[in-house]
């Protein structure tokens, strides 16, 4: 093979590659790490090619470049692999992907069991979220996820259960309680109750609660009515949303107790009909 960086990427292109690694590359060309560093620096400029992360490469097609990268869904498992870190999308883009119409994701979410710095690549923004290794293990559960098939593959996506639990333990990144509130009318009749009960065992007591008041609300009786052993099991009362806070004292106070969630309903929530 040519050592041209160039040909290379036209040849993996050719044979439906869309990524690959330095390590790789450098290998099947024989060049130095200055020379590729300085063969890639030119694709990069001229639109073929861009680096969400140290190496590791897209290979742009000539309708990826008004946006500087394919769709993430098209390369976040390759790039969570060449990361040696598992991950799923959810919060915002899981909740689209399962018909919650209302949430045009302009974020890319992705949940994984480390600290990732999130970044921007084109017009597409990734956003990590760290769940802890030891919840992120009994919530990652092959049974409890989906995919979005793509045309270089499939990507790992929360369920619609894991969706709705992770939007509301990260609400302040799903566009905040009226935002999980709409996830939640728009999805949470979608979840199987039994499937939804066993997961939220991953979950902080506080956010099964809340989400189980909203399933309520939203009349998902079935769904709310399996969640109601972690009400059972609270010792006290916690804000529906922990980030409000009252303008004054004495509207706090007036804020509405529901004994049923152990909630205080201490702000309004509103959806789009």
């Amino acid at each position: 093979m040519s050592n041209s960086l160039s040909v290379y990427v036209d040849s993996m292109l050719s044979r439906g590659k869309t990524y690959f690694s330095r390590a790789e590359a450098m290998v099947a060309l024989k060049q130095s790490p200055e020379a590729f560093k300085k063969a890639s620096a030119r694709l990069i400029k001229k639109q073929r090619l861009a680096c969400p992360r140290r190496g590791f490469y897209l290979i742009l097609r000539p309708e990826d470049r008004a946006f500087g990268a394919p769709d993430p869904a098209r390369w976040i498992g390759p790039l969570m692999k060449h990361l040696r870190v598992d991950y799923r999308i959810s919060l915002l883009r899981a909740a689209a992907f399962h018909g919650s119409s209302h949430q045009a994701a302009m974020v890319f979410q992705v949940i994984a069991p480390k600290q990732i710095h999130d970044f921007e690549i084109g017009r597409h923004r990734i956003q990590f979220i760290y769940q802890a290794p030891e919840a992120f293990k009994e919530a990652n559960r092959p049974e409890w996820l989906d995919a979005i098939k793509t045309d270089t593959g499939m990507a790992k996506v929360a369920g619609v259960e894991l969706t709705l639990l992770d939007s509301s333990r990260y609400f302040h990144k799903a566009a905040g309680i009226n935002g999980l509130a709409q996830i939640v009318h728009d999805i949470g009749g979608k979840a199987k109750a039994s499937a939804l009960a066993n997961a939220a065992m991953a979950y902080e007591n506080s956010a099964v609660r809340r989400l189980g008041y909203l399933l309520d609300r939203f009349g998902h009786n079935r769904q709310a009515k399996v969640l109601h052993f972690f009400a059972d099991q609270a010792k006290s009362l916690k804000p529906l949303d922990p980030s409000a806070r009252a303008i004054a004292p004495e509207l706090g106070r007036r804020a509405k107790r529901n004994s049923e969630w152990k909630l205080v309903v201490n702000t309004p929530v509103e959806i789009d009909a």
